[in-house]
Protein backbone atom coordinates (compact mmCIF):
# COMPACT_ATOMS: atom_id res chain seq x y z
CA UNK A 1 0.00 0.00 0.00
CA UNK A 2 3.58 2.34 0.84
CA UNK A 3 5.50 1.19 -1.71
CA UNK A 4 6.64 4.42 -2.54
CA UNK A 5 7.79 6.86 0.29
CA UNK A 6 8.82 10.47 0.23
CA UNK A 7 11.08 11.38 3.53
CA UNK A 8 12.05 15.20 3.34
CA UNK A 9 15.14 15.92 5.26
CA UNK A 10 16.69 18.53 6.48
CA UNK A 11 20.11 16.50 8.31
CA UNK A 12 18.45 17.43 11.80
CA UNK A 13 18.16 14.36 14.23
CA UNK A 14 14.35 13.80 13.88
CA UNK A 15 14.82 13.50 10.18
CA UNK A 16 17.98 10.88 10.26
CA UNK A 17 15.76 8.92 12.18
CA UNK A 18 12.91 8.99 9.84
CA UNK A 19 15.40 7.82 7.00
CA UNK A 20 16.78 5.13 9.22
CA UNK A 21 13.53 3.64 10.12
CA UNK A 22 11.24 3.80 6.67
CA UNK A 23 12.27 0.42 5.98
CA UNK A 24 9.79 -0.95 8.88
CA UNK A 25 7.39 0.26 6.68
CA UNK A 26 5.51 -2.99 5.16
CA UNK A 27 5.61 -3.14 1.42
CA UNK A 28 7.81 -0.49 1.12
CA UNK A 29 10.04 -1.00 -2.61
CA UNK A 30 11.27 2.54 -3.23
CA UNK A 31 12.23 5.47 -1.01
CA UNK A 32 12.95 9.36 -1.91
CA UNK A 33 14.92 11.44 -0.21
CA UNK A 34 14.07 15.14 -0.40
CA UNK A 35 16.22 18.45 0.62
CA UNK A 36 14.26 21.48 0.10
CA UNK A 37 17.10 24.78 0.00
CA UNK A 38 15.35 27.92 1.09
CA UNK A 39 16.90 30.83 0.50
CA UNK A 40 18.00 32.64 3.92
CA UNK A 41 16.80 36.04 4.07
CA UNK A 42 19.46 37.11 5.65
CA UNK A 43 21.74 36.01 2.56
CA UNK A 44 23.07 38.90 0.01
CA UNK A 45 24.36 36.52 -2.66
CA UNK A 46 22.09 32.78 -2.78
CA UNK A 47 22.90 30.38 -5.70
CA UNK A 48 20.46 27.84 -6.26
CA UNK A 49 21.78 25.87 -8.64
CA UNK A 50 25.22 25.12 -6.70
CA UNK A 51 23.10 24.40 -3.08
CA UNK A 52 20.87 22.29 -4.83
CA UNK A 53 24.48 20.19 -6.21
CA UNK A 54 25.58 20.43 -2.85
CA UNK A 55 22.57 18.98 -0.74
CA UNK A 56 22.38 16.48 -3.55
CA UNK A 57 26.06 15.21 -3.06
CA UNK A 58 25.26 15.07 0.67
CA UNK A 59 22.31 13.10 0.37
CA UNK A 60 24.45 10.85 -1.33
CA UNK A 61 27.09 10.63 0.80
CA UNK A 62 25.26 10.85 4.51
CA UNK A 63 21.61 9.41 3.93
CA UNK A 64 20.93 6.76 2.00
CA UNK A 65 23.36 4.34 3.50
CA UNK A 66 20.88 4.72 6.23
CA UNK A 67 18.30 3.12 4.60
CA UNK A 68 19.45 -0.11 5.69
CA UNK A 69 16.20 -2.60 4.85
CA UNK A 70 17.35 -4.79 2.11
CA UNK A 71 15.80 -4.74 -1.41
CA UNK A 72 15.15 -1.12 -1.59
CA UNK A 73 15.77 1.43 -4.12
CA UNK A 74 16.77 4.78 -2.88
CA UNK A 75 17.02 7.77 -4.64
CA UNK A 76 17.87 11.32 -3.51
CA UNK A 77 16.61 15.07 -5.00
CA UNK A 78 17.08 18.21 -3.76
CA UNK A 79 14.82 21.16 -5.16
CA UNK A 80 15.38 25.20 -3.80
CA UNK A 81 12.61 26.97 -3.17
CA UNK A 82 12.46 31.18 -1.49
CA UNK A 83 11.40 31.30 2.10
CA UNK A 84 8.28 29.56 3.59
CA UNK A 85 7.90 27.43 0.87
CA UNK A 86 9.12 24.27 1.37
CA UNK A 87 6.07 22.50 2.51
CA UNK A 88 4.43 23.86 -1.11
CA UNK A 89 7.80 22.08 -2.50
CA UNK A 90 7.25 18.69 -0.48
CA UNK A 91 3.85 18.23 -1.88
CA UNK A 92 4.89 18.82 -5.86
CA UNK A 93 7.82 16.74 -5.41
CA UNK A 94 5.06 14.42 -4.07
CA UNK A 95 2.72 14.43 -6.93
CA UNK A 96 5.70 14.66 -9.28
CA UNK A 97 6.64 10.90 -8.00
CA UNK A 98 3.55 9.47 -7.27
CA UNK A 99 4.40 8.63 -3.72
CA UNK A 100 2.09 6.97 -1.85
CA UNK A 101 2.90 8.01 1.66
CA UNK A 102 5.18 11.10 2.90
CA UNK A 103 6.71 10.25 6.34
CA UNK A 104 8.78 13.00 7.97
CA UNK A 105 9.89 14.13 11.67
CA UNK A 106 7.80 16.32 13.79
CA UNK A 107 10.34 18.59 13.77
CA UNK A 108 13.31 19.65 12.19
CA UNK A 109 16.18 21.68 12.49
CA UNK A 110 16.68 25.13 15.47
CA UNK A 111 12.99 23.61 16.71
CA UNK A 112 12.80 23.76 20.37
CA UNK A 113 12.53 20.76 21.81
CA UNK A 114 9.51 21.51 23.61
CA UNK A 115 7.05 22.72 21.37
CA UNK A 116 4.91 20.61 19.29
CA UNK A 117 4.84 20.70 15.19
CA UNK A 118 7.39 21.94 13.44
CA UNK A 119 6.33 24.73 11.04
CA UNK A 120 7.04 22.52 7.90
CA UNK A 121 5.24 18.87 9.46
CA UNK A 122 2.51 21.37 10.16
CA UNK A 123 2.48 22.65 6.44
CA UNK A 124 2.30 19.71 5.41
CA UNK A 125 -0.61 18.47 7.63
CA UNK A 126 -2.73 21.26 7.04
CA UNK A 127 -2.24 21.49 3.38
CA UNK A 128 -0.59 18.70 1.90
CA UNK A 129 -2.75 16.10 -0.25
CA UNK A 130 -0.95 12.95 0.60
CA UNK A 131 -1.24 10.12 2.96
CA UNK A 132 1.01 12.15 5.54
CA UNK A 133 3.51 9.81 8.52
CA UNK A 134 4.41 12.66 11.25
CA UNK A 135 7.37 10.86 13.54
CA UNK A 136 7.17 11.77 16.93
CA UNK A 137 9.98 10.76 19.51
CA UNK A 138 9.93 9.92 23.01
CA UNK A 139 12.29 11.93 25.51
CA UNK A 140 14.08 9.49 28.22
CA UNK A 141 15.78 10.42 31.08
CA UNK A 142 19.41 12.12 30.63
CA UNK A 143 17.86 13.29 27.69
CA UNK A 144 18.40 10.92 25.02
CA UNK A 145 15.76 10.06 22.64
CA UNK A 146 13.91 6.75 21.36
CA UNK A 147 12.41 6.51 18.03
CA UNK A 148 8.68 4.72 18.13
CA UNK A 149 9.95 3.44 14.37
CA UNK A 150 10.55 0.53 15.20
CA UNK A 151 7.97 -2.01 14.00
CA UNK A 152 5.97 1.28 13.81
CA UNK A 153 3.02 -1.28 13.31
CA UNK A 154 3.23 -3.66 16.11
CA UNK A 155 0.31 -1.65 18.11
CA UNK A 156 -1.64 0.73 16.23
CA UNK A 157 -4.94 2.75 17.91
CA UNK A 158 -7.60 3.87 15.48
CA UNK A 159 -9.83 6.12 16.68
CA UNK A 160 -13.32 5.94 14.99
CA UNK A 161 -16.42 7.97 15.03
CA UNK A 162 -18.40 5.57 12.42
CA UNK A 163 -18.24 8.12 9.37
CA UNK A 164 -18.07 7.09 6.12
CA UNK A 165 -14.78 8.57 5.86
CA UNK A 166 -13.24 6.65 9.12
CA UNK A 167 -14.59 3.65 7.99
CA UNK A 168 -13.06 3.91 4.38
CA UNK A 169 -9.94 4.63 6.32
CA UNK A 170 -10.23 1.24 8.64
CA UNK A 171 -10.80 -0.42 5.15
CA UNK A 172 -7.61 0.89 3.93
CA UNK A 173 -5.76 0.77 7.40
CA UNK A 174 -6.25 -3.00 7.32
CA UNK A 175 -4.98 -3.81 3.59
CA UNK A 176 -1.61 -2.14 4.43
CA UNK A 177 -0.23 -5.79 6.06
CA UNK A 178 2.07 -5.85 9.09
CA UNK A 179 -0.46 -4.84 11.68
CA UNK A 180 0.51 -6.91 15.52
CA UNK A 181 -2.17 -5.93 17.15
CA UNK A 182 -5.30 -2.99 16.56
CA UNK A 183 -7.14 -1.15 19.18
CA UNK A 184 -10.27 0.82 17.85
CA UNK A 185 -11.52 3.49 19.97
CA UNK A 186 -14.57 5.67 19.81
CA UNK A 187 -14.98 8.76 22.31
CA UNK A 188 -18.34 9.56 23.33
CA UNK A 189 -18.58 13.37 23.87
CA UNK A 190 -22.34 13.82 23.52
CA UNK A 191 -25.11 13.85 26.19
CA UNK A 192 -26.24 15.85 28.48
CA UNK A 193 -27.63 13.85 31.20
CA UNK A 194 -26.22 10.27 32.44
CA UNK A 195 -29.60 8.47 30.45
CA UNK A 196 -28.15 10.04 27.36
CA UNK A 197 -24.44 9.59 28.07
CA UNK A 198 -25.27 5.93 28.55
CA UNK A 199 -27.09 5.31 25.61
CA UNK A 200 -24.67 6.87 23.35
CA UNK A 201 -22.02 4.27 24.97
CA UNK A 202 -24.29 1.52 24.36
CA UNK A 203 -24.87 2.31 21.06
CA UNK A 204 -21.13 3.33 20.34
CA UNK A 205 -20.36 -0.30 21.78
CA UNK A 206 -22.68 -2.13 19.83
CA UNK A 207 -21.22 -0.38 16.85
CA UNK A 208 -17.51 -0.90 17.37
CA UNK A 209 -17.66 -4.66 18.89
CA UNK A 210 -19.08 -5.65 15.68
CA UNK A 211 -16.91 -3.86 13.42
CA UNK A 212 -14.03 -5.76 16.00
CA UNK A 213 -15.90 -8.99 15.69
CA UNK A 214 -15.61 -8.67 11.54
CA UNK A 215 -11.75 -7.67 11.33
CA UNK A 216 -10.89 -10.36 13.52
CA UNK A 217 -12.16 -12.96 11.23
CA UNK A 218 -9.47 -11.94 8.99
CA UNK A 219 -7.21 -13.32 11.52
CA UNK A 220 -6.14 -9.37 12.92
CA UNK A 221 -5.93 -9.17 16.87
CA UNK A 222 -8.50 -6.20 17.56
CA UNK A 223 -9.71 -4.83 20.76
CA UNK A 224 -12.29 -2.60 21.20
CA UNK A 225 -12.99 0.77 23.46
CA UNK A 226 -15.51 3.58 24.43
CA UNK A 227 -14.34 5.98 26.12
CA UNK A 228 -16.28 8.84 27.40
CA UNK A 229 -14.24 12.69 26.92
CA UNK A 230 -13.58 15.12 24.38
CA UNK A 231 -12.12 13.04 21.76
CA UNK A 232 -8.34 14.62 21.28
CA UNK A 233 -7.89 14.32 24.98
CA UNK A 234 -9.43 10.59 24.64
CA UNK A 235 -7.24 9.25 22.36
CA UNK A 236 -4.25 10.96 23.48
CA UNK A 237 -4.74 9.48 26.95
CA UNK A 238 -5.27 6.03 25.96
CA UNK A 239 -2.47 5.92 23.22
CA UNK A 240 -0.07 6.49 26.41
CA UNK A 241 -2.28 4.03 28.56
CA UNK A 242 -1.75 1.58 25.65
CA UNK A 243 1.87 2.32 24.81
CA UNK A 244 0.69 2.49 20.89
CA UNK A 245 3.62 2.39 18.57
CA UNK A 246 0.96 4.60 16.04
CA UNK A 247 -1.82 6.19 15.97
CA UNK A 248 -4.10 6.42 12.66
CA UNK A 249 -6.88 8.27 11.65
CA UNK A 250 -8.80 9.60 9.10
CA UNK A 251 -8.09 13.19 7.84
CA UNK A 252 -11.43 14.07 8.30
CA UNK A 253 -14.78 12.83 10.18
CA UNK A 254 -18.29 13.15 10.85
CA UNK A 255 -18.07 17.06 11.25
CA UNK A 256 -15.17 18.06 8.91
CA UNK A 257 -15.69 20.57 5.90
CA UNK A 258 -16.14 18.76 2.77
CA UNK A 259 -13.62 20.96 1.12
CA UNK A 260 -10.94 21.00 4.08
CA UNK A 261 -8.08 18.86 3.58
CA UNK A 262 -7.53 18.12 7.44
CA UNK A 263 -10.69 17.72 10.25
CA UNK A 264 -9.73 19.64 13.74
CA UNK A 265 -9.65 16.22 15.94
CA UNK A 266 -6.88 14.90 13.16
CA UNK A 267 -5.23 18.29 13.18
CA UNK A 268 -4.80 18.39 17.29
CA UNK A 269 -4.10 14.63 17.48
CA UNK A 270 -1.29 14.79 14.91
CA UNK A 271 -0.29 18.25 16.43
CA UNK A 272 -0.01 17.43 20.16
CA UNK A 273 0.72 13.85 20.60
CA UNK A 274 4.03 12.35 21.52
CA UNK A 275 3.48 9.00 19.36
CA UNK A 276 3.90 9.21 16.01
CA UNK A 277 0.82 9.86 14.18
CA UNK A 278 -0.54 8.77 10.28
CA UNK A 279 -3.04 10.75 8.75
CA UNK A 280 -5.02 8.84 6.27
CA UNK A 281 -6.27 11.24 3.38
CA UNK A 282 -9.68 11.31 2.74
CA UNK A 283 -9.38 12.30 -1.20
CA UNK A 284 -6.88 9.55 -1.87
CA UNK A 285 -9.43 6.22 -0.30
CA UNK A 286 -11.93 5.34 -2.43
CA UNK A 287 -15.40 6.06 -0.26
CA UNK A 288 -17.88 3.88 -0.73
Amino acid sequence: MFEKILVPTDFSKDAKKVVECIGDIPGVKEVVLLYVVARDPLARVWDPVAETRDAEKRLLKDEMGAVKAPGINVKVKAVSVLEGEVASAIQKVAEDEKVSLVAMGARGKGQIRSALLGSTSRGMLRFGDTHLLIMHYKALEGGDMVKFCDRVFAKVLFPTDFSQPAEAALSFLKDIGGIGELILLNAVSKGETDEQIEAYVADATAKINEIARDLGKGGMKVTSKVVVGHPVEVISAEAEKEDVSLIALSSQGALAIKRGRIGSTAYDVANSSTRPVLILRRSKIALY
